[in-house]
């Protein structure tokens, strides 16, 4: 079992008498969003050291708790031991850590006691030395017998910087951190001018973490461009789904009037802005917005393609047009249901993508051609997901 361990311990540099972990942060709290990365991780457990309960950090830990895993305040290594199972892999995450999923998967496999770390040039203030002329990167893999340790140890000495030693005393893997997550923005920060700033590197890398070119080369530059923007004004995702949604709904509109072209243009702008849509409510953990904006960021696409191919088929009075449409529907239906979507290849297909493909092809009148390669674009994405799922369950 993978249970996650987080400290709310310090105070902000530029905030007195409110925590480090409750300063906010992609329009929730530091230590939620922490704790958001630990339960995608695995963790069925959250255990948060606090040097005091604040109203925020309470706030915080109820809506923690709303994602279905146990969350336990304690103020020593003493209360950890009995709350933590004694055979749970332990992931903790340093006070004021700001990071990326893709980084915590890193520790949060089988093992041994593991530190992430960085050579000590490139080490940013808030990483402590550990030796060796490394400093540690904020996350660490920990056995529980660390954390019965540091409880036989005075109660006064600082949780985090204790853990960090008795574990490199045991011999503990260093695991060297990438560069690009230091590009990304990965570190330790308990000043809100800094975490802001900070902030705005990880949340343009969130959205660029995703597999898939659409989603990589599509969505993502917008969201880079647009994302920090709205979470600074605390727009909500319903805004922008709901005007993702309209332009959409007038894209559809469009293709019914004539305008076959500008309105497959528009059913492409309004997938793009639900795509977006979904990340922005998946960062302020508003699941039914994201689940919402996901499932009609796949429904537009194929209703915009199946109305092409009804159109094209009223044009040419034939049903090649019509059967490429739903040929393609059905296909790119099964495929997100065969897609494991951790394992997504990059040249996979979605929703999205084959609406580009069809809309480009589209503009340059080749109507049938652009149903027929977008069909066919989606056979092969079902074909390769298919042969993934088997290769997977022969292994």
């Amino acid at each position: 079992m993978l249970a996650g361990l987080l400290l709310a311990t310090h105070d902000a540099d530029d905030r007195p008498g409110q925590l480090a972990a409750t300063l906010p942060f992609g329009g929730v709290t530091l230590v939620e969003y922490q704790a958001r990365l630990l339960i995608e991780a695995g963790a069925a457990q959250i255990v948060v050291v606090v040097a005091r309960l604040t109203p925020q950090l309470i706030g915080a830990m109820t809506r923690i708790g709303r994602r279905g895993v146990a969350v336990d305040a304690v103020r020593s290594a003493a209360e950890a031991v009995e709350k933590l199972h004694p055979l749970s892999r332990i992931l903790m995450l340093g006070d004021g850590l700001i990071t990326t999923a893709s980084t915590v998967r890193m520790l949060a496999g089988e093992g041994g006691d593991a530190l992430l770390v960085v050579p000590q040039e490139d080490a940013s203030p808030g990483f402590e030395r550990v030796g060796g002329q490394l400093a540690w990167a904020g996350i660490a893999r920990l056995d529980p017998r660390r954390i019965v340790e540091l409880a036989l140890l005075p109660r006064d000495y600082d949780v985090q910087s204790t853990l960090i030693r008795i574990a490199a005393q045991a011999q503990a893997a260093n695991i060297l951190l990438p560069a690009t997550a230091l590009h990304d923005g990965h570190g330790i920060e308990r000043s809100a001018q800094a975490l802001a700033g900070r902030g705005r590197l990880v949340l343009a890398a969130i959205v660029s973490d995703r597999r898939g070119w659409f989603d990589r080369f599509v969505v993502a530059p917008i969201a880079r461009l647009l994302l920090p923007r709205l979470v600074d004004r605390d727009v909500a995702g319903t805004a922008v789904a709901a005007g993702a949604g309209m332009i959409g709904a007038f894209g559809l509109a469009g293709e019914a009037f004539g305008l076959v072209v500008t309105g497959l243009m528009l059913a492409m702008l309004g997938t793009v802005g639900l795509s977006f849509a979904a990340a922005l409510a998946r960062l302020r953990d508003d699941d039914a917005v994201a689940r919402t904006a996901t499932f009609a960021a796949i429904v537009l696409p194929a209703a915009a393609l199946l109305l092409l191919g009804q159109i094209e088929s009223v044009r040419s009075a034939d049903g090649a047009a019509r059967i490429c449409a739903l040929s393609l529907v059905a296909f790119a239906m099964l495929g997100e249901r065969a897609i494991d979507e951790p394992h997504r290849r990059m040249w996979w297909g979605k929703p999205g993508g084959y609406l580009l493909v069809a809309t480009i092809l589209t503009a340059a009148g080749l109507h049938l051609v652009a149903l027929a390669a977008s069909a066919l674009y989606a056979t092969a994405t079902l074909a390769a997901a298919i042969e993934d799922c088997r290769s997977k369950a022969l292994a």
